[in-house]
């Protein structure tokens, strides 16, 4: 039961805060998983998602900045049985922690790394952060950022990142299920939940998550499903050249015979990251769920069975041994 993973610790974020829906669905994916909370550790680093082990009855790690990904990657070496969660922002995960993050990924440890990204520095009181748009205006940058921001698909991918998937807070639906699936891959898992900093950022994904128009820019994708949105599914997604379009079904010589169909599971990541990367500035809609998810081998496993290896080779000794033998004795007369 998704009460089984809750504390009793009280939950201090700002009212209306996205954190809250992110701790919720985290709780009910790990009921559904039906893991055990002495089997599952939550690690973060600093800001206010970083909270969330408080709020977790499993173990957990409150570190320090941007550290999240490296020391998660130790709690998995030391024990790979473990279920492993990582609870960062963008700040905390893009910025003081990017070389960590990136090498996770590349790594492949098999973890799950859940990136809020409300596109804000939250917890320091609203200085504008790593994913902010070119532009913005905040305390750090009054006139506007001269920056570009990155986009964690990318990153993920450039990294040859395994599974990528995306969901927004106040969809909790997708958000559990999405959960779920990250923490079947095996290999390290990003999902980037886009959420809502009441406070300092409020209303930076309305333009995707108002119910008003949300249907229409946004596509839940599926693997194995037409790539299919809009109220009644009347759009789809289909190749232009090497592009990507959104057509309306039934219009200009479309038909659902042309929308394309979802493979999260090709090695190619050429169309993921197309995917991960359409946006409604261009006029296509966000992309949702999970858009990648393939096979490779894992950090944790390879190391333990090379160790075997290494051991079957050559006689295990006593710790006494081990130093007489070394090349590192002397003796003092």
């Amino acid at each position: 039961m998704p009460k089984d993973y809750k504390s009793p610790n009280p939950i201090r974020w700002c009212p209306g805060c996205g954190d809250y829906a992110i701790l919720t669905c985290l709780q009910k994916a790990l009921a559904e998983l039906n893991v055990d909370p002495h089997n599952t550790a939550v690690i973060s680093g600093i800001g206010c998602s970083s909270r969330l082990p408080y709020y977790m009855n499993t173990y957990g790690f409150h570190s320090i900045h941007g550290r999240a990904s490296a020391i998660a990657t130790g709690v998995k070496v030391a024990n790979p049985n473990l279920s492993v969660w990582v609870a960062t922002g963008d700040g905390d995960s893009l910025a003081i922690g990017g070389n960590h993050f990136i090498h996770t990924i590349r790594r492949n440890v098999d973890i799950n790394i859940l990136l809020f990204n409300n596109k804000i520095y939250g917890l320091t009181k609203g200085q504008y952060s790593p994913t902010s748009e070119r532009g913005f205006v905040s305390k750090s940058s009054p006139y506007g950022t001269v920056e570009d921001p990155f986009r964690p698909a990318e990153l993920t991918f450039g990294a040859r990142g395994t599974f990528f998937g995306r969901a927004l807070d106040v969809d909790m639906k997708n958000q559990v299920d999405t959960l779920v699936e990250a923490a079947k891959h095996k290999g390290t898992s990003v999902v980037e939940i886009l959420q809502n900093c009441v406070i300092f950022n409020d209303g930076i994904h309305n333009k995707i998550s108002d119910r008003n128009w949300k249907a229409d820019n946004t596509i839940l994708l599926k693997h194995g499903e037409k790539m299919v949105f809009g109220k009644d599914n009347e759009k789809g997604i289909v190749l232009d050249g090497w592009n990507l379009k959104a057509v309306t079904i039934g219009e200009d010589g479309y038909t659902i015979d042309d929308v394309l169909v979802h493979d999260a599971e090709t090695q190619d990541n050429t169309l993921h990251m197309k995917l991960a990367l359409m946006d409604t500035s261009v006029g296509m809609p966000v992309a949702l769920g999970v858009i990648r998810s393939v096979t490779a081998p894992t950090y944790e496993r390879d190391y333990e069975d090379q160790i075997a290896e290494v051991q079957k080779k050559s006689p295990k000794k006593s710790f006494r041994e081990f130093l007489l033998n070394s090349s590192n004795v002397w003796e003092v007369k």
